[in-house]
């Protein structure tokens, strides 16, 4: 049972995807918030680096974004050669012939200073600027659309062979000549006239964006998605969704006015909560949100998983815990690793993880029972994940490796901001380096400055108890070291690792 629960404030949008009431997803959206993916724009090549093949492109954000050539349409590629090549010449333009593949320098496909069509296909993240890409693609709900890239595809979850040659029939015989698309799983089922009617639409929104190119300033934004509520109801609205529930009214009206649109048949399904308590506390969505932000999930059966996130990959552990089976202890395993398996894939569509991801499942000695639950933890990520991944065997070690595209930001980015007290190490000295810190601090002091009168010292209070309990021939050593008396005082506005020093 699925269910998009809709939340709206003044400051800020949420949208939270159930599935048989657990938190599957969830998207946030703030009026300050400027979402770049999918958004078009007219670009100005900046800077060519021909030994990374990459190009820099402002498009009036804080950072430039950058274009790999990976990301350049072939056909937009060999065109530009062409017409460079002309230019440099001193010919006129001409049409650009075919050529053999071959290997490409993307500085002879880009100058700088000139303008380009960009689509934003990731957001910046960390210090990276965003990634911009020229193959294009737009979603509908029942297709994406390439305008440049003449390639008909189906989603892999449509497995009925005589369901994908008919979708591909009615989508080829309406396609217009140059233009590619991915038909998606949710056209399974659908009359032609639906499919038709979204290919049209998007067509239609091609054409105004490359009319919008033409008239644009450089660097300008020209064309953006629907806003975050629309995506996530056109992306998830399907026949397993049971309720939409928004808090809201003018925006229920808004969402039922599209989706009479879009999918008529399901406009039964938007509804208005009118209760007084918030709608996320009623369906237990707050506490779970809180529970995606710690390092350690637990299971049903006792186990647990521990996760931890750096720049280049996330890693993930299981653990049996408090488990203890009720047969043998392959069996203890294999049954933990199998409710890990589920909950990953939940956490890492929850969470948005994406790049490399390494999961260190508990070790089993029987190769059959690693072949189960590779087997079950492939079904788990790509039976409800909208985002394309790939999935290694699991090693002798027990180990998974697999990568997940990244689209949009990890939760814990949009929820969390660095420790000022940790700086991001995730620790804190403890008492007992504070102290001997600060000991060594004032054995350097006292060393140059040879003082006649006391001086005092204020500390945390923890840091005060430990002195006095633990440390107080150190301090006789010290005020022998300085020929003086020191005397601490406990002071708590300061910090753990905060001290003041006052001399009389």
């Amino acid at each position: 049972m699925k269910k998009i629960i809709i939340n709206n404030n003044p400051w800020q949008t949420r949208i939270a995807i159930l599935i048989d009431d657990k938190l599957d997803s969830i998207y946030f959206d703030s009026h300050d918030q400027n979402r770049l993916e999918r958004a078009f724009f007219k670009g100005m090549v900046s800077k060519v680096l021909p030994g990374i093949q990459t190009a820099f492109v402002d498009i009036g954000q804080e950072k430039a974004g950058f274009l790999h050539i990976s990301e350049i349409d072939r056909e937009l590629a060999i065109e530009k050669i062409s017409r460079h090549t002309q230019m440099d010449e001193g010919e006129e333009p001409q049409q650009p012939k075919k050529r053999v593949r071959q290997k490409i320098d993307i500085s002879k496909i880009l100058k700088e200073g000139e303008p380009l069509l960009v689509q934003v296909s990731k957001e910046p993240m960390y210090q990276k600027g965003a990634k911009l890409s020229t193959c294009f693609t737009l979603p509908g709900r029942f297709l994406v659309l390439m305008p440049n890239i003449p390639r008909l595809g189906v989603s892999k979850k449509i497995e009925n062979r005589e369901e994908r040659i008919r979708l591909k029939n009615i989508v080829r015989e309406k396609l217009p000549e140059g233009m590619g698309a991915i038909i998606r799983t949710t056209s399974q089922g659908r009359s032609a006239d639906s499919i038709v009617k979204d290919l049209y639409y998007l067509v239609k929104t091609w054409e105004a964006i490359t009319q919008a190119y033409n008239n644009a300033r450089p660097e300008e934004k020209i064309y953006e998605d629907l806003d975050i509520v629309l995506q996530v109801v056109r992306d998830h609205l399907d026949e397993d969704v049971q309720e939409v529930i928004v808090d809201n009214k003018k925006l229920q009206a808004e969402i039922h006015a599209f989706v009479k649109i879009v999918a008529p048949e399901l406009s039964h399904a938007i509804k208005l909560y009118q209760q007084t308590a918030n709608i996320f506390v009623t369906y237990n969505i707050e506490k779970q949100i809180q529970q995606a932000l710690e390092k350690k999930v637990p299971l049903r059966s006792g186990g647990s998983l521990i996760i931890e996130t750096t720049e280049a990959m996330t890693v993930i552990d299981v653990n049996t815990g408090r488990f203890t089976g009720k047969t043998n202890l392959e069996d203890t395993i294999l049954q933990t690793n199998l409710e890990a398996s589920e909950e990953i894939a939940r956490q890492l569509r929850l969470r948005n993880f994406g790049g490399l991801i390494v999961i260190d499942f508990i070790d089993m000695a029987t190769p059959a029972n690693r072949q189960k639950l590779f087997r079950a933890f492939e079904k788990a990520v790509k039976e409800h994940d909208r985002i394309q991944s790939v999935i290694l065997k699991i090693s002798e070690f027990g180990i998974v490796q697999m990568t997940r595209k990244r689209l949009g930001t990890p939760l814990a980015r949009q929820l969390t901001q660095t420790c000022f007290h940790c700086s991001g190490l995730g620790v804190v000295p403890s008492v007992q380096t504070e102290c001997f810190t600060l000991f060594r601090i004032l054995e350097q002091d006292l060393l140059a400055t040879q003082y006649k009168s006391p001086i005092t010292v204020q500390v945390n209070p923890a840091l005060f108890s430990y002195i006095t309990e633990h440390e107080y021939n150190a301090v006789l050593a010290l005020e022998k070291t300085g020929n003086c008396k020191i005397i601490f005082e406990t002071n708590p506005l300061l910090s753990s690792d905060a001290y003041t020093i006052q001399k009389k």
